[in-house]
């Protein structure tokens, strides 16, 4: 096969993709307007994520966050319980 056969077929899901997904979000943006997009922290799972949030919403900023801190409280939490 010649090379530029071989890199088009490589390269034409993600283009295709591409243009499906660029679509999808022209759709959402015709229906609902404006988005902000950010990160968000779950504290169940310690992970964080990119989604959608409100406007009203701060988006999740990894400067400001210790996770030591996170830790301490959570056995601070912990043991509060135990002595009341």
């Amino acid at each position: 096969m010649e090379a530029r056969l071989i890199a088009i077929m490589l390269l034409a899901p993600f283009a295709l993709l591409f243009i499906y997904l660029g679509m999808q979000e022209y759709q959402r943006y015709k229906t609902e307007g404006r988005a902000k997009y950010g990160l968000v922290y779950d504290e169940e799972t310690g992970t964080t994520h990119v989604t959608g949030i409100a406007e009203d919403e701060a988006g999740y900023d990894p400067n400001e966050f210790d996770p030591g801190d996170h830790n301490q409280r959570k056995i601070k939490d912990e043991t509060d319980g135990d002595r009341a």
